[in-house]
């Protein structure tokens, strides 16, 4: 089991940001671009050089908060 995600200090949810998908440090670059060029194959030097203002740091936390987002568990809402 998952301990809790620690506290997320680069990635935000703005609802006026990127329709309020989880972006890094409010910047207009969402957490899903980041690792979507990570599964291409893109190494970190290579993101960071196409996203000059990110931070290798960025990197990282995008990539903890997908992990974190993908071992998550919905449950349906039941009837009152």
């Amino acid at each position: 089991m998952f301990a809790p995600m620690k506290p997320l200090k680069r990635i935000t949810l703005d609802p006026t940001v990127m329709g309020g998908k989880p972006c890094i440090r409010g910047l207009r670059v969402t957490v899903g671009t980041v690792v979507g060029l990570v599964a291409a194959g893109h190494s970190k030097a290579e993101i960071l050089k196409l996203y000059p203002y990110l931070e290798s740091a960025d990197i990282d936390e995008a990539l903890a908060y997908a992990a974190w987002r993908a071992e998550e568990v919905e449950l349906p809402l039941q009837p009152a």
